[in-house]
């Protein structure tokens, strides 16, 4: 086992060269309005991805094998603009690359710049944004970059599919399209939606996972835990649909304020990060 590597994985499946798969750690929390931590995600992620078993038993695989390569974080503390900046820059650099590229937050406006650069490299992109909240505001509290404003790009310039959302401000309806809004309350119990969500996708997917999307019984770590959230098998067996029958080009993972008496949350974090990986190369 490596120190310093995602998992503790061997050093052999931690090389750059050769690894498929890019991890980056964006630790901003700078423009959350409640609880704060979320810049402290990443190393309580990591602690606990390093007490995580590698195989894994739904696809009978140890995607660990295809190479996870920690990257060089990006560690802008200045302005929302300046991190977006900072995000957008990195991002472009990375999609160079021949990689599978991942970033794990921070706080959701981590996720702007990042989807920018996406949208960009691929014409015709779905985002798929699994969230409590709409997160559609054009700006809040005097900038277009913060974490309540996380989406609202995205909806112009990309298919935004969102689910889990139980929390918005009136003044978002305007941004809402219904048809591509799967919430909470109207999901719950059900399956039918799946089907339905991912048949309005184009082919290129990136997925954007705000860790409030599950309860807060099994997620209390985020800086707002909204009630009525998803569950576990709801959240990946949707996605396991979506990555089994979509070109899943990216994800990133933002809002884990970690909480030194429970880490059960944040295993949870480090399961959710590997089960996508396994999803994506072994199913």
């Amino acid at each position: 086992m490596a120190k310093n590597t995602f998992g503790g994985i061997p050093e052999e499946y931690a090389d750059p060269i050769t690894a498929s798969i890019f991890l980056t750690s964006i630790p901003y929390d700078g423009t959350s309005t409640w609880g704060k931590g979320a810049d402290k995600g990443f190393t309580a992620f990591l602690d606990a991805a390093a007490n995580m078993e590698l195989y894994d038993i739904e696809t009978d695989s140890e995607v660990y094998q295809e190479g996870i390569y920690i990257s060089a974080p990006i560690l802008e503390k200045g302005s929302p603009e300046k991190m977006f900046e900072a995000t957008y820059a990195k991002t472009k650099e990375l999609l160079e690359l021949d990689k599978f590229l991942t970033f794990f937050g921070g706080e959701h406006s981590v996720s702007i710049g990042i989807i920018k650069a996406f949208y960009e490299s691929f014409s015709n992109l779905t985002v798929l944004q699994l969230d409590a909240h709409a997160d559609l505001r054009p700006s809040y509290e005097n900038s277009e970059y913060n974490h309540a404003c996380a989406l609202h790009d995205a909806s112009k310039h990309s298919k935004l599919i969102q689910v889990g959302i139980r929390s918005m401000d009136s003044s978002e309806k305007k941004y809402l399209r219904e048809e591509q809004c799967y919430f909470a309350q109207d999901i719950q119990w059900q399956t039918s939606w799946m089907n339905d969500a991912m048949k309005q996708m184009t082919n290129d997917v990136y997925i954007t996972i705000d860790l409030d999307v599950f309860d807060p019984s099994i997620m209390p770590s985020t800086g707002t835990p909204e009630p009525g959230g998803l569950s576990w098998y709801e959240v990946t067996n949707f996605l396991k649909g979506v990555f089994a029958t979509k070109n899943v080009v990216g994800f990133d993972i933002v809002e884990l304020a970690p909480n030194s008496q429970n880490k059960a949350p944040d295993f949870l974090a480090a399961k959710l990060y590997y089960k996508l990986l396994s999803y994506k190369f072994c199913l």
